[in-house]
């Protein structure tokens, strides 16, 4: 497996190499050492989860003030644009938006560090999303910000056919931007 730096601050690619005959496929997803090499500690992730979206579904842009939360974040199925926006006020890179393809072909897994914000569109018919969280789930600190929110000028790939009503109705950019410098929650 090799690991690279990813287009935003402490954002880390993680690329397998599968190993393919006339029966498919066999890949390693996850190594300890090489997550502790990069600064990760394994024991942290908590909470493993999966989506399934159908093609042109949105999910986010979600993402967790206060602890906030890292994820190693693979599309296991299909493909996904995933997209990531930088929410962290300190970082070099913040306000900025990093688009990234994650499939079942190339394998490639994201960390998403805290501070971020994370979507994704599916590109194909069905596409499952695994995470690997390192902390609970505190709907305290949840916050999302509209996918189509013209301060992020995200151009998505597909014509959205479905997106849920939490983020339908989530703020703007310039709210989560006005909370985080007053350090209110949101």
């Amino acid at each position: 497996m090799k690991v690279t730096s990813g287009p935003l601050q402490g954002v880390l690619l993680f690329t397998p190499t599968p190993h393919h005959d006339d029966r498919g496929f066999f890949t390693r997803t996850f190594e300890c050492a090489l997550a502790l090499e990069y600064g990760l500690d394994p024991c942290a992730f908590v909470q493993d989860s999966q989506s399934r979206s159908r093609g042109g579904t949105i999910r986010g842009l979600h993402g967790r003030v206060g602890r906030g939360e890292g994820k190693l974040v693979r599309c296991a199925r299909g493909a996904v644009l995933d997209v990531l926006v930088d929410a962290r006020p300190r970082s070099p890179d913040f306000g900025q938006v990093a688009r990234i393809r994650l499939d079942d072909v190339d394998l490639v897994q994201v960390y998403v560090p805290p501070g971020l914000l994370h979507g994704f569109q599916a590109l194909t018919e069905w596409a499952d999303v695994c995470y690997r969280i390192d902390r609970e789930h505190d709907p305290t600190e949840d916050v999302a910000v509209r996918y189509d929110d013209p301060a992020l000028a995200i151009t998505w790939p597909l014509e959205v056919t479905a997106i849920s009503r939490r983020d339908l109705e989530a703020g703007t950019w310039d709210d989560l931007v006005r909370q985080l410098h007053a350090g209110t929650r949101v």
